[in-house]
């Protein structure tokens, strides 16, 4: 009697070894296929993923495609048709935006790092900036691409300019006068909020200059960002495209804040009420000046989140093209390692 219960018991624990065996497979063969469909899927939508310095894949893992193309002005754009609330290439949400823009964040601070460090060295390939422009009606998030984007940089490695009402000296020069003493020096990223281009908007919706010198300011514009691309200087020119009613919440948000008022302008509601003057006169400036060698690109900026990833993007994008490396030392490495142990 005892023989049996005691077969039994053991046939018990072998059916339960088995059970257990039989699961913990059947466990790690859904962990495999898991890791298996993740990494296909990873590597599926980091297909035109950025690389960080060293080649390694940074996983963009939101980003469906390059948006440059969809951002970029070309021929036949009309502003009154772009979408203000899209999301052009990015499949995620506000959490996935604002992740990898942390993410790419590093790049950023890195590609600049090697900008400026290059930039101590001699050479055409050697002394490149990058200048940033940012258009946009009031409240469109200007201020937050600069924190956001530019922000996570060095502090040293930026130059900022914002170009408001022009003063009586600079009145009494040409309209470019104040913008050449602004541009960012070699292995800087420079940023205009709101730029030279308040001369041909403002002037033309306002009526502060003739219409034939506005005009010819046109041409004067793309010979001058000619003159700075051929000078190592890239140019990214961008418009933040916000919908009235999304300006209006902005606006109103800033009114309801005792932490905002100081952003809040009374200008803001007449510039507001020249709206379609305002978008007329920047059709123009899209038709007149959005060049092969300095293009404009239009971002959708209802979604603040958006936008700042959109414009990260270009800013990678532009600083991975000029495929800059860590400039290689000009001394004997050795020799100075075996200087600084016998110091």
């Amino acid at each position: 009697m005892a023989d049996k219960k005691s077969k039994a018991k053991t046939r018990a624990k072998d059916v339960k070894a088995k059970d257990a065996k039989a699961k913990a497979a059947e466990a790690k063969a859904k962990h495999a296929k898991a890791k298996h469909a993740k990494s296909a899927a990873t590597e599926a939508q980091g297909a035109g993923a950025d690389r960080d310095t060293e080649g390694t894949r940074i996983p963009h893992t939101a980003w469906s495609g390059d948006p440059s193309g969809l951002l970029r002005v070309g021929a036949g754009f009309r502003l009154a048709d772009a979408d203000t609330g899209a999301t052009h290439a990015y499949d995620g949400r506000k959490a996935d935006g604002e992740r990898d823009l942390a993410t790419g964040a590093a790049e950023v601070d890195i590609l600049q790092e090697k900008l400026f460090a290059n930039s101590l060295f001699d050479g055409p390939e050697q002394h490149r900036s990058l200048l940033l422009v940012l258009q946009g009606m009031d409240s469109s998030g200007k201020g937050g691409i600069v924190r956001h984007v530019v922000g996570s940089v060095d502090p040293g490695g930026v130059t900022h300019a914002s170009f408001k009402k022009p003063t009586e000296e600079e009145l009494s020069h040409d309209f470019l006068w104040r913008i050449r003493k602004r541009l960012p020096a070699a292995g800087q990223i420079g940023v205009f909020d709101r730029s030279h281009y308040e001369d041909v908007l403002a002037g033309r919706v306002l009526n502060l200059a003739s219409p034939e010198e506005i005009d010819a300011r046109y041409s004067t514009i793309n010979d001058f960002e000619r003159e700075l691309v051929d000078q190592g200087t890239t140019v990214i020119k961008v418009f933040l495209n916000i919908s009235p009613d999304e300006q209006k919440a902005r606006l109103g948000a800033r009114l309801e804040r005792p932490d905002k008022h100081w952003k809040y302008n009374p200008n803001d509601i007449d510039s507001r009420l020249l709206w379609n003057q305002y978008h007329d006169a920047y059709q123009l400036v899209f038709d007149r000046t959005s060049t092969e060698h300095a293009p404009w690109y239009v971002v959708p900026a209802d979604h603040k989140w958006y936008a700042r990833l959109a414009v990260q993007h270009l800013v990678l994008d532009a600083l991975q093209n000029l495929h800059q490396g860590w400039p290689p030392a000009d001394y004997d490495v050795e020799v100075e390692k075996a200087r600084l142990a016998a110091s």
